[in-house]
């Protein structure tokens, strides 16, 4: 009989320290960490099932886990254990499912003293049960039951591991459906039982979860977007509900399945796993941050707030199957109310509610389940006749399905219906052949039979069993002792001999104590002792002759070390191994690099002879670390010989981890500081130029395809991005490589650093102190490199979800995103950032911020220097305006009108203008608050509102129109121009009546507005323009496709192409004081850029931001940024700059950072900011302003 338990896991804080990043050793207590597998049982050498999936640590607990100074605290929520299931699925399809408690626990002695962690630690830790089976309710009160023995009072008449191995290795699923199983742990009994195999498919939950987070449009707007195999992303603050609805929904779509990549809970590291083009259902915690994604066509389900949202519109159910479906789903969930006319003893409302005025049970669950078969029933009725069956396979004739149901009901042909028909759900029911003759097991078949024949529809779910056979297991050993066992912390299962070991090295390693066992173990200082010396008697001659003899007998003895090394058994650690110690102490004691050399030209002779390069992994640990270390003994000898040769044979051997995916010698390199060394470069450029000898190649070409192999070693090496690519844009500038190579260099770098980080996370790890040629970093002096890329997850967690995406029949999905990690912040910092204020009013996430200009706030509250106001738009439909001088009392009014998000706004003297997704502009009166205007004529959602002089208002939407419209007489004066796509971004000369926008169409226009004619259709971008600005004579577009665009725009031609960000151009700005042009993206950099010898170049770069730049804002001595971390910068230009050059001869990088805030975690959607005042307000996703005022220091 087939166990209903695999394994008992433990997960947690294991010997090996990771943070997220992939950095070593503990970082305090406001560090994320990788969790890791501690005990299991069975161990997977004594069990008759798969081992536990390697990604089950980082799925368990996805937000990772973290130390605390205290543990459980019943005063404190936050400590309490959380109990809640997950499901993972395999690369074939196949579900696990996973039953978790999460709790504090201490962190082990061992672990404390290694790391130097504070010894009444404590860190997160997870006990699972994992089945096979979907026996959720089982799984849970089996687990709890584990849990609360552990740590009772009384304590158990066992050790716990007994009870957990008793458990595990006896109780059995039930073989028939009238069996039950009654097993006990201690004095709990509990019971599993199967249902029938003729009824609903087993589903081991409650779907009362689902009905209670959505309302019924909500759920059917949900149920529509799964059977249409939309992109679904599911977020709650608890882990059980996302969960329990993903399974819940899943069911509903029965008799269709659920085709596509499944991950109930996601871990934080993988968001950006949410931009994938293909069809999945996810579910993401809460406190995950999606700002930045793309989300296009992203179906949003806020189970907190009941609340869905997408760019594409989901097709309504048709009629008169969507009235059917709303009233028996309110019949069910709001019995009293429908049925408040029927008599109380009505027999009619007996049968129309038998389970109305019960609390929700299993027969409501049911009953649902039952309504949403009626309704496949309905929209597939007489299905059957229009499969199609050949010799091979089921095929459904859908357009005469679609006629002839058209003609049944007098409408045409419904999109919901036809794009169902279509879906991988339906053509996999109909090829497995459910719907034809002779199969007899198909529910919907046998309702549509029943409705037919006119029977109950509930007449085909076989009658419930009252009677079972119960099979009772037991423990005939509970109890027999007499002894109680309690704990203070959850048990360590027993480790054999090895396994201590193999604890012990490795925390012995971390702390510092590196010890080899055996009497191979190899400590003197040098092997060429002896035998081997040069005598100091010889003659130079001789001296030359015997030292050339003894380089000959060191590469002769490395090479059988090697090949011996290559052939050791599974079973021996290499590390301990005479070979490996061998190697080393000849690496190590050689000052003349004869053992480091030698031993690098050994496995190019291995690679060259054509050898295997796929290495163990105990054999790929020593021959990383041994590359490791010749390399560091080259750079102190400054032999750049090896060094090279160590980079390229490094980057062919490797090893396969558990998922079949290759992991380099090279990556494990990183933390050299060779690699971030100039100089080097350029040397490696030379020599891999010199190596082609043929001067008939084209030099351009030559130089490109030298610099690719050089960015593929430092995507390789896992070098930050701003560090690889400018050493990389250095050495294409010094030979002359133009800007459509560059653009090709840089789209080539990032796809194989997003691969490499795909695969294995990002390297955030700082360089090892190894002298290096004493050359500078290239990373410019006035960037802070506190806030490196954030990382992806472990490596497990991302070749899982790679395969579920390479199972949907797509290319791995491999972006690199980014993850806003929470930071701990004291209470004592909290009280003195007075110069940062929390502005409070908002009830959903601001959306767009508009600062009010010193010439427009006389009419606001007098001549007070300090009044710019701010005024922010929300999607709570709700736009606040605020002053800032009023400390306490910033907000001054609330303009409700708008029902849909607010998009845009601008304001003049006297009048507030918006625009929103209700697709309306509605104006008002900045005195009295008192609406004035409503200006209707867009089709889509308004993303451009400008107040313009003379009391008009320039408006641009989603339906790629920008109107101009009269706010005297309520009118739509013109339509300036047409767009083929959504306009995002527009600027607007007012004393030439010039006008520029861009969109998703990826074409910048220019129109003559007094003239009523467009100028210009600039075309050059391949992808959205994000930004736009128009500074006299010169136009700066900014575009996903990476890239920013100088144009001119009375010629209309493109002028330079600005091409070093690794993401797309978020921001772009002009200084109009130096000619000098700013941009900002979503990699995190600001690059300023200045003429040099006739063209724009990148001067400078400043990466103190680590999340996307979303606002930059250019004035005569102030540039005020702002970043969707919440990390804000004023810059400032010294006024003796001021018309001269900066010492440097350069202009532009004359900007000097002022100040920055002190960083408090948030996650930002816009930002303006007040030069004036010196001032940047950004708006939130929670509802939050964070004002801050650069002119207090703290």
């Amino acid at each position: 009989m087939p166990h209903i338990f695999e394994y008992f896991v433990v997960c947690g804080v294991g010997p090996e320290i990771r943070t997220l990043d992939g950095g070593r050793g503990y970082h305090g207590t406001s560090t994320v960490y990788l969790p890791s597998l501690l005990d299991q049982y069975p161990p997977t050498n004594q069990s008759i099932y798969p081992p536990p999936p390697p990604q089950l640590p980082t799925c368990v607990l996805p937000a990772g886990l973290q130390f605390y100074t205290s543990g459980y605290d019943s005063r404190d929520p936050s400590t309490f254990p959380r109990s809640y299931p997950i499901v993972l699925t395999e690369g074939d399809g196949s579900k696990i499912y996973v039953a978790c408690i999460a709790f504090r626990d201490p962190v082990c002695v061992d672990i404390c003293e290694a790391y130097r962690i504070p010894g009444d630690s404590f860190a997160d830790k997870c006990i699972c049960l994992v089945s096979r089976s979907p026996c959720f309710r089982t799984l849970r009160e089996a687990l709890e039951e584990i849990f609360q023995l552990c740590f009772s009072d009384t304590g158990g008449s066992k050790p716990l591991w007994e009870v957990i191995a008793f458990v595990v290795s006896n109780v059995c699923l039930p073989t028939h459906r009238k069996e039950r199983v009654l097993f006990a742990i201690e004095n709990s009994l509990l019971a599993l039982e199967i249902p029938p195999g003729d009824s609903l498919p087993h589903a081991d939950i409650s779907f009362q979860p689902l009905v209670q987070c959505l309302d019924v449009d909500n759920l059917i707007k949900l149920f529509t977007a799964v059977l249409l195999e939309r992109r679904i992303l599911l977020r709650s603050n608890k882990y059980s509900l996302l969960t329990l609805v993903s399974e819940a929904i899943c069911h509903l779509i029965y008799p269709f399945r659920w085709q596509h990549v499944y991950i109930p809970i996601l871990f934080f590291s993988g968001v950006d796993y949410i931009d994938a083009p293909t069809p999945y259902m996810m579910g993401l915690h809460s406190d995950v941050d999606t700002f930045g994604l793309l989300m296009d066509g992203v179906v949003v389900v806020d189970l907190e707030h009941n609340l869905i949202t997408t760019s594409e519109e989901i097709p309504p159910v048709p009629e008169p199957e969507r009235t059917s479906l709303r009233s028996q789903i309110r019949m069910l969930l709001h019995p009293n109310v429908v049925g408040i006319d029927l008599m109380k003893d009505d027999l009619l409302a007996d049968q129309c509610f038998p389970v109305g005025r019960r609390v929700w049970g299993d027969d409501h669950d049911v009953c649902l389940r039952f309504i949403f078969l009626k309704f496949f029933a309905s929209i597939l009725g007489g299905y059957r006749n229009f499969i199609e069956n050949t010799a091979c396979h089921h095929s459904f004739n859908a357009p005469a399905f679609l006629k002839m149901r058209s003609r049944s009901t007098n409408l045409p042909p419904d999109p919901m219906i036809s794009q169902f028909l279509d879906s991988h759900g339906f053509l996999d029911y109909v090829e497995k052949g459910a719907g034809h003759e002779g199969n007899g097991k198909n529910l919907l078949d046998k309702l549509q039979d029943a409705i037919g024949r006119g029977q109950d529809p509930k007449s085909i779910l076989p009658p419930r069993s009252t009677e079972h056979e119960v099979i009772t297991i037991s423990d005939p050993t509970a109890g027999a002792t007499g002894m109680k066992y309690r704990y203070d912390r959850f048990p360590l299962h027993e480790r054999t001999q090895e396994q201590e070991e193999k604890r012990r090295q490795l925390l012995a390693a971390e702390s510092g104590i590196v010890e080899y066992s055996g009497v191979n173990n190899l400590s003197s200082p040098s092997v060429l002792s002896g035998k081997d010396a040069i005598p100091e008697s010889l003659s130079p001659r001789e001296r030359a002759a015997e030292r050339d003899r003894m380089v000959l007998d060191i590469k002769v003895k490395l090479q059988g070390l090697w090949l011996r090394l290559l052939k050791l058994e599974t079973t021996e650690d290499p590390l301990s191994s005479f070979e490996y110690g061998t190697i080393l102490a000849l690496i190590e004691s050689d000052a003349e690099g004869i053992g480091g050399s030698g031993f690098v030209e050994c496995i190019r002779e291995h690679i060259n002879l054509g050898e295997s390069c796929q290495l163990t992994e105990e054999q790929f640990i020593a021959v990383k670390e041994l590359v490791k270390t010749a390399v560091m003994r080259a750079i102190v000898r400054n032999d750049v010989a090896t060094i090279r040769d160590a980079l390229e044979v490094s980057s062919q051997m490797y090893k396969k981890d558990v998922n079949n995916v290759p992991d380099y010698v090279q990556r494990h390199l990183r933390t050299l500081s060779i690699w971030e060394d100039l100089r080097f470069w350029e040397g490696y450029f030379e020599y891999l130029l010199g190596r082609f000898s043929s001067k008939s190649t084209n030099y351009a070409a030559l130089v490109a395809s030298q610099l690719i192999i050089m960015a593929t070693h430092m995507a390789g090496l896992g070098l930050p991005d701003s560090d690889a690519w400018y050493m990389i844009e250095t050495i294409a500038g010094k030979n002359n490589v133009g800007y459509t190579q560059i653009i090709r260099l840089r789209g080539y770098f990032s796809h194989v650093r997003q691969t490499c980080f795909g695969y294995w996370g990002i390297h955030a790890g700082k360089s090892q102190s190894v002298p290096s040629f004493g050359l500078p970093s290239p990373r410019p002096q006035n960037a802070s490199n506190s806030n490196e890329q954030a990382s992806e997850a472990s490596v497990v967690g991302r070749s899982w979800v790679q395969s579920m995406f390479s199972r949907d029949r797509t290319a791995s999905f491999t972006r690199v995103g980014s993850l806003n990690k929470k930071d701990g912040t004291s209470v004592a910092q909290k009280k003195v950032q007075t110069n940062m204020r929390i502005l409070r009013g908002h009830s959903g996430a601001v959306t767009v911020l508009h600062c009010v200009t010193k010439k427009e706030v006389w009419d606001l509250v007098g001549d007070r220097e300090d009044a710019g106001f701010f005024i922010s738009g929300s999607t709570d439909c709700m736009i606040k305006v605020w002053d800032p001088s009023l400390r306490g009392s910033e907000l001054r009014a609330t303009l409700k009108g708008h029902t849909r998000t607010v998009r845009a706004i601008s304001s003049d003297r006297a009048k507030v203008v918006s625009g929103s997704d209700d697709q309306s502009v509605l104006v008002w009166d900045k005195l009295t608050t008192q609406l004035l205007e409503e200006l209707k004529g867009h089709d889509a959602q308004v993303s451009i509102v400008r107040m313009l002089s003379g009391e008009r208002v320039l408006t641009a939407a989603h339906d790629g129109t920008v109107k101009m419209w009269d706010v005297r007489t309520d009118t739509c004066v013109a339509t300036v121009g047409r767009c083929s796509s959504a306009v995002l971004c527009v600027d607007y000369d007012d004393s030439t009546g010039i006008l520029a926008s861009g969109g998703r169409d990826s074409t910048a226009y220019v129109w003559d507005i007094r003239a009523g004619k467009q100028m210009h259709k600039l075309v050059g971008h391949s992808r959205w323009i994000r930004s736009i600005r128009m500074a006299g004579d010169t136009l700066i577009t900014g575009s996903d496709d990476w890239t920013a665009r100088i144009w001119s725009v009375s010629r209309g031609s493109c002028d330079a192409v600005l091409a070093c960000h690794d993401g797309p151009v978020l921001c772009v700005d002009y200084s109009m004081m130096d000619n000098g042009v700013i941009t900002g993206s979503n990699d995190g950099l600001l690059r300023f850029w200045e003429n040099v010898d006739g063209a724009l170049r990148c001067t400078k770069n400043v990466n103190i931001h680590s999340a996307a730049i979303l606002s930059i804002n250019a004035g005569e001595q102030w540039l005020a940024i702002g970043a969707a971390d919440n990390s804000m910068s004023l810059f400032h230009w010294p006024q003796e700059r001021l018309g001269g050059l900066s010492s440097s001869g350069s202009k532009i990088t004359g900007w000097q950072l002022y100040r920055t805030p002190q960083k408090t975690v948030a996650t930002v959607r816009c930002v303006a900011s007040d030069l004036e005042r010196k001032r940047i307000c950004t708006g939130g996703r929670n509802g939050l302003l964070r004002l801050w005022d650069a002119t207090i220091n703290i």
